[in-house]
């Protein structure tokens, strides 16, 4: 599952196997704080390099406003790590990108780009959406662009020939362009809330006091003044087309959802596009200069414009406090039940093979012990062993079809409402869990006659049912995956390795005389 072959869907590679290599080194609570300040300390490192200033506080004014903004406070409420990632070394791509057309700017952009790799698919698309068309506007520009498309096709072989290997979605489906279009979140509407950096579908990630109109007014202000100071210091112009297309793909959804559907029916490739907010992510790069130049150019040595700057750098948390403290207490750990470790000790110390089905049959969970707070199901990836889950997902009434074909083909059986352990079993599966509306009140225990009970708690039951079928149908080939991994994998260590690719530096230091990278 981990590497997409099976039972997860590419777009989840390879943060899953980024996060399992990490857990095997490291506990997954630790593997999750180390990755989640990750983000923000590479956000703030890389926002800051993009100021042509040689001052601090300048460039620590653009770290800031860049790693704290409502765009990353709306991804991070939606559980987007992997994709922040990728957006929290944009920066880096920017410098990367501007030089690629030189001597060793391809494995300097391959550096830059390894977060995104990480994230998978949407954070190399955003990356993409960046570096090609500062490549274009770079110096040597048909080596930049060639080296660009290099570097990005390499980095993305992993999710690229899993999706090849085992297609999965539903071509033609258009059911979540209105469900995932960007929203008003702000009192500018749907267009005023993306270039303010919000605007995200789901409202029950919006952080708390975000849209109150005095906070949005001056947050408003900061981008739109950003924006216009960023015009005189950017030297590449290719950043601003990405910044203006990323504007357009993201309100797509929203002003033009025929169209978006039309493109989607005409290849089911499109519908990377349904998720448009996520597109702003190179106008936060915009912002970013601009603020960090604004500042720098404002700020003096006297007492008066230090405290001016330090007034400035405290501004973006002053405007969005609901990103503090958690997300306002939004954000917080929990603990896994014991019930879950004892079954996970179970499931792997079974040998009869067999997969896994999760009950309730939906995506979504709401548990007792996490606050009642609602979260993607994580029992398929505790587990280890292969999951089927009801990875369908219903947003406004809408309906987005399975990914999995296993999930697709069991779903008229887990619907019915006849016994399932015989056709369970028939069908290769050697365990039900039951992770939520575990009381004996729900019918699905009636209907797993026959199956043995090995776990039974109040926040989980596992039931294992005798000589599961072996499935026969050819699984998709490890060679071009695994190959697909090894090319990815020398390309990052050759990048890194000083002596076939030296200078380290993601991005050139700035000079007194102030140009953007």
């Amino acid at each position: 599952m981990t590497f997409g072959l099976t039972g997860t869907v590419p777009r989840h590679v390879p943060s899953d196997a980024f996060a399992a290599v990490l857990s095997l080194v490291l506990p997954g609570d630790v593997v999750q704080k180390v990755v989640l300040l990750g983000i923000f300390v590479i956000a703030t490192v890389a926002g800051a390099s993009i100021v042509p200033s040689e001052r601090l506080l300048p460039r620590l004014v653009a770290g800031v406003v860049y790693a704290w903004n409502p765009f990353v406070a709306e991804r991070l409420l939606l559980g987007h790590w992997a994709f922040l990632l990728g957006y929290a070394a944009l920066p880096w791509v920017v410098g990367a990108a501007l030089r690629a057309g030189e001597p060793g700017g391809g494995w300097r952009l391959v550096r830059a780009l390894v977060p995104a790799a990480i994230g998978g698919f949407a954070a190399i698309a955003i990356s993409a959406l960046v570096a090609l068309p500062i490549a274009l506007c770079a110096a040597r520009r048909r080596q930049a662009v060639g080296k660009a498309v290099a570097a990005l096709t390499v980095l993305s072989l992993p999710w690229l020939v899993t999706g090849w290997l085992r297609p999965s979605g539903m071509p033609g489906h258009t059911e979540g362009v209105a469900a995932f279009a960007a929203r008003a979140d702000t009192p500018f509407g749907t267009l005023g809330s993306l270039l303010s950096l919000g605007g995200v579908w789901n409202a029950g990630t919006v952080p708390a006091g975000y849209g109150v109109p005095l906070f949005a007014v001056l947050w408003l202000l900061v981008v739109v003044a950003s924006i216009v100071a960023a015009v005189r210091f950017a030297p590449n112009r290719g950043l601003f087309v990405a910044a203006g297309v990323g504007f357009v793909l993201a309100a797509l959804g929203a002003v033009a959802a025929p169209l978006l559907r039309g493109l989607i029916e005409l290849w089911a490739g499109f519908a990377v596009l349904r998720d448009g907010q996520q597109y702003v992510a190179p106008l936060a790069v915009v912002v970013a200069l601009g603020f960090g130049a604004l500042v720098d150019r404002v700020v003096r040595t006297d007492r008066a414009g230090v405290a001016l700057g330090v007034c400035a750098l405290a501004l973006p948390v002053v405007l969005l406090p609901g990103l503090a403290w958690g997300a306002a207490g939004k954000l917080r750990p929990v603990q896994y039940p014991d019930a879950w470790e004892r079954a996970r000790a179970i499931v792997a110390a079974d040998p009869v093979p067999g997969d896994v089905l999760v009950l309730p049959w939906a995506t979504y969970r709401s548990y007792p012990w996490n606050g009642g707070r609602t979260s993607l199901d994580a029992l398929p990836r505790y587990l280890d062993r292969r999951g089927i889950v009801a990875d369908a997902v219903i947003v406004d009434g809408a309906s987005i079809p399975a990914e999995d074909p296993r999930s697709r083909g069991l779903d008229p059986i887990v619907r019915a409402d006849g016994p399932l352990t015989g056709p369970l079993r028939a069908a290769g599966v050697r365990y039900v869990a039951i992770d939520a509306e575990t009381g004996p009140e729900n019918p699905v225990h009636a209907r797993l006659a026959g199956a043995e009970r090995v776990v039974a708690s109040p926040d989980l039951v596992l039931y294992r049912l005798d000589d599961p079928a072996e499935r026969t149908e050819p699984g998709p080939p490890l060679l071009p995956a695994a190959l697909a991994w090894f090319v990815t994998v020398v390309a990052v260590i050759w990048a890194f390795w000083p002596f076939a690719a030296p200078g380290i530096t993601l991005t050139t230091r700035p000079s007194r005389r102030g140009k953007a990278p």
